[in-house]
C-alpha cells in the first residue's frame, strides 16, 4: 500500500502562538519535535494497515521542520519548496492509495484556534464554493483531482468540525481546541496514541468508497486585511475585485483554482 502524508504545524498538540511554529524562536523546536512524533504515529498506524510505501510532505513554513532521522526505512520525506501549485500536497499522483493530513488547522477568521489561517496572514476570510477554505479542503481537494482519496485528519477541533462532511470514510483525531487566543490540549502522549490508533483504521477501510467526485465548478473568494492587497492580485488573471478587500475567481479547472490560490494567498 503506498500513502501520502502532508504535515503542518499549527494543528499540532499544543501549538498556541506563533512564535512556536517559526523556525528563529527558541520555543520553536519543541513544536517541531511534536510535529514529527505526530507524523511519526500516523506513519506507524499507517504500516500497521499495511503500508510499505509512504511519502511525507513537510508542509510548514520553510518545510524543514521535521526530524528525518525519526523517519523508519519505508519513508520518503519531501523538505522545501519547488514553487509549485500543489504546495502542500505536491508529490502526490495517482499511484497512491490515500492521503493523510497531520497537524492542520481551521481556515482563515474561523474560531477555535488562535492560529487559524489559510496559507498566510493576509486575509481575514477566504471561502472555496462558500466553504471556510481550510487548507486541508483546499489540498485534500487537489488530492481528490488525482483520484487519491482522503481518509485521515489530524488537527484542531474547529477544523474537523468543519471537515467531517468532505470525504465519506475521514477519520479524525482532534488534538485541541480554542477559544480566543487560549487552547485546550491534549496530553501529546494522548494525541499520539489517537493518531495512531485512528490512521490504522483510516487504512483498513475500504478506499474504493473513500474517494470523491470533485464538484466541477469553483469560485474562490478572499478577503484581505488591507485593500492595497485585493486590488494587488485582482489583476491576477482571471480574479475580479468584488469588495474593497475581496477578490474572487471562478472556473471549472481546479488546478487553475490551486494556481490563483498558490499566487494570491
Amino acid at each position: 500500500m503506498k500513502v501520502f502524508i502532508s504535515a503542518d504545524i499549527e494543528g499540532t498538540a499544543f501549538t498556541t502562538y506563533w512564535s512556536e511554529t517559526e523556525l528563529k524562536e527558541n520555543v520553536y523546536s519543541r513544536a517541531a519535535a511534536e510535529m514529527t512524533r505526530e507524523v511519526r504515529a500516523a506513519i506507524d498506524g499507517a504500516v500497521a494497515a499495511g503500508a510499505d510505501s509512504i511519502l511525507v510532505n513537510d508542509a510548514h513554513d520553510f518545510g524543514i521542520n521535521l526530524d528525518p532521522n525519526e523517519m523508519p526505512e519505508c519513508v520518503e520525506l519531501i523538505r522545501g519548496w519547488s514553487g509549485s501549485p500543489m504546495s502542500m500536497v505536491e508529490g502526490v499522483d495517482e499511484t497512491f492509495d490515500a492521503a493523510m493530513f497531520v497537524g492542520y488547522h481551521a481556515a482563515a477568521g474561523r474560531y477555535g484556534n488562535p492560529l487559524s489561517h489559510t496559507m498566510s496572514t493576509k486575509t481575514t476570510r477566504v471561502t472555496l464554493n462558500g466553504l471556510p477554505c481550510s487548507e486541508f479542503l483546499l489540498y485534500s481537494w487537489a488530492c481528490a483531482m488525482k483520484g487519491v482519496p482522503t481518509v485521515f485528519l489530524a488537527g484542531d477541533q474547529a477544523l474537523v468540525d468543519d471537515s467531517r462532511e468532505l470525504h465519506p470514510c475521514l477519520k479524525t483525531v482532534a488534538v485541541k481546541s480554542g477559544f480566543g487566543g487560549m487552547t485546550r490540549c491534549l496530553a501529546p502522549v494522548k494525541a499520539h496514541r489517537l493518531i495512531r490508533e485512528e490512521s490504522e483504521k483510516s487504512l483498513r477501510q475500504d478506499l474504493g468508497k473513500a474517494r470523491i467526485t470533485l464538484p466541477g465548478h469553483y469560485e474562490l473568494r478572499i478577503s484581505y486585511r488591507e485593500h492595497k492587497q485585493a486590488v494587488r492580485n485582482s489583476f491576477f488573471p482571471g480574479c475580479r475585485l468584488e469588495e474593497n478587500s475581496t477578490v474572487s475567481f471562478v472556473t471549472d479547472d481546479y488546478m487553475a483554482l490551486l494556481t490563483a490560490a498558490h499566487f494570491c494567498l
